[in-house]
C-alpha cells in the first residue's frame, strides 16, 4: 500500500519497531498489548495521516494549530496548579 508521493513507507526515516511476546498461546492478550503499544507510539495517528497527501501549507497550519493547543493546555495546567 503506497503512502503519499513515494511507495516506500519508511522514506521519512522514522522506523518504529513494536514487539509483543505471546505467552501461553494467548494471542488475544498479545493483540491487546500490541494495540496499546501502537496507540502509545502514535502509529494509528500516523497511518491515518498518511492515507492522503497533505499539502505543505496544510501541514504547517496543522502543526501550528497543534502547537497552540499544546501551549494552551500547558497554560491551563499551570494556572490550575498555581490556584491550589
Amino acid at each position: 500500500m503506497p503512502f503519499g508521493p513515494t511507495a516506500d513507507p519508511w522514506a521519512s526515516g522514522v522506523r518504529v519497531i513494536v514487539e509483543v511476546q505471546v505467552r501461553d498461546n494467548n494471542v488475544d492478550q498479545a493483540l491487546r498489548a500490541l494495540k496499546k503499544k501502537m496507540q502509545r507510539e502514535g502509529l494509528y495517528r500516523e497511518m491515518r495521516m498518511r492515507r492522503h497527501y497533505e499539502k505543505p501549507s496544510e501541514r504547517r497550519a496543522r502543526e501550528k494549530a497543534e502547537a497552540v493547543r499544546r501551549y494552551r493546555k500547558l497554560q491551563r495546567k499551570r494556572a490550575e496548579r498555581d490556584e491550589l
